[in-house]
């Protein structure tokens, strides 16, 4: 077994990351040793990588950030039961205390004391990554690399939308990034009669009608909310999934849902957001639901099931697997809307797209 990997880490209060070598992480008797194999580039690496107001108030160098992850076992502590060595795994990044209010009532994704791998502990952008075994998740055979290495933010949309209930319903989605996107296949597997994109990137709007929108509309067009709403009978949408975390587009989406609808909200803002909370929720009666991470672990059965039934095809939004030593290319990738989702491969393939 190695003693030493390589990983990318934060190392100070400051943009950017590097990578450096850390010993391999040791295991307790209930963890989980993977060597990491293909990992995914989120929003909130983003964040991280770019130190933002949200990074600076929350991340504490050092740290090995990244928390989308696949890659397979190579020890297990001496209490663990439910994994072998040798086995593909996944798994939910949030580590919770297990003893919390929230916990002991079914919301572990929101415990108080949450730890989450890759913000508030080292993460999944290294070779090895030691997980608590209630927290790894054993992948189906049929579910490739690429598309088990995103089921934390595939599992994002899934909850996302899950959660607002868009059964028969219309839907507006503001930000077509990787899980806005994601979620217009989702939605349309759980029975969206409509589903509409907003973006400020046209190449990503062209995409998400690939993938299943009824129609795309740039952010910035001045009659955006009008021309939803003739769409709607001059009501707006059922449903509003806030994706982007941008405070002009949460305020236009808050006026694209109709009286009575609902709004949940994933994208996390860089900053302060301000809003006319009597105008666009109190005088509509909306109801308005903050999304966090997945549900333990109903949101990863629905996850797998959806790609193994082939309704969410994850292959055109997945445009680019680099070998992780060419992370700061994808991170220029990400900062221009020059891609949809990124992979890295730690097993040190070049697959680039």
């Amino acid at each position: 077994m190695a003693v030493a990997m390589r990983a990318l880490i934060k190392p100070g209060r400051e943009p950017g990351f590097a990578l450096v070598e850390r010993p391999v992480p040791a295991i307790g008797p209930t963890d989980v040793l993977i060597a990491v194999e293909k990992v995914g580039l989120c929003g909130t690496d983003h964040h991280i990588y770019a130190w933002d107001a949200w990074a600076q108030a929350r991340i504490k160098p050092p740290l090995i950030v990244g928390h989308e992850f696949m890659g397979t076992v190579v020890a297990i502590g001496d209490a663990v039961k439910s994994v072998r060595v040798g086995e593909r795994v996944s798994g939910e990044g949030h580590i919770a205390d297990g003893t919390c209010l929230l916990c002991r009532t079914g919301q572990a994704h929101i415990c108080e004391r949450v730890q989450i791998i890759g913000v508030d502990r080292d993460g999944a952008f290294a070779q090895y990554l030691a997980l608590p075994e209630y927290n790894v998740w054993r992948l189906d055979p049929a579910v490739p690399d690429e598309f088990a290495a995103i089921f934390d933010p595939l599992g994002n949309a899934v909850h996302t939308v899950m959660a607002a209930g868009v059964s028969v319903r219309t839907v507006a989605i503001t930000g077509v990034g990787s899980i806005g996107l994601m979620a217009i296949p989702v939605a349309r597997a759980a029975g969206a009669t409509s589903v509409y994109a907003i973006d400020v990137n046209p190449a990503k709007l062209d995409l998400a009608l690939r993938l299943g929108a009824d129609a795309a509309f740039a952010a910035t067009q001045a009659d955006l909310v009008e021309q939803v709403r003739a769409r709607t009978n001059g009501d707006g949408v059922d449903v509003l999934l806030e994706m982007s975390g941008s405070g002009a587009a949460i305020d236009v989406g808050l006026q694209l849902v109709r009286n009575g609808g609902t709004a949940a909200l994933l994208g996390i803002p860089s900053d302060n957001v301000n809003l006319n909370l009597a105008e666009r929720i109190i005088f509509k009666g909306l109801t308005v639901l903050g999304i966090n991470g997945r549900r333990m672990f109903e949101t990863w059965y629905q996850t797998e099931a959806l790609v193994k039934s082939g309704r969410v095809d994850l292959g055109s939004i997945i445009t680019h697997v680099l070998p992780y030593t060419q992370f700061e290319k994808a991170f220029e990738l990400m900062r221009n809307g020059e891609a949809a989702k990124i992979v890295l491969d730690f097993k040190g393939e070049n697959k680039t797209a």
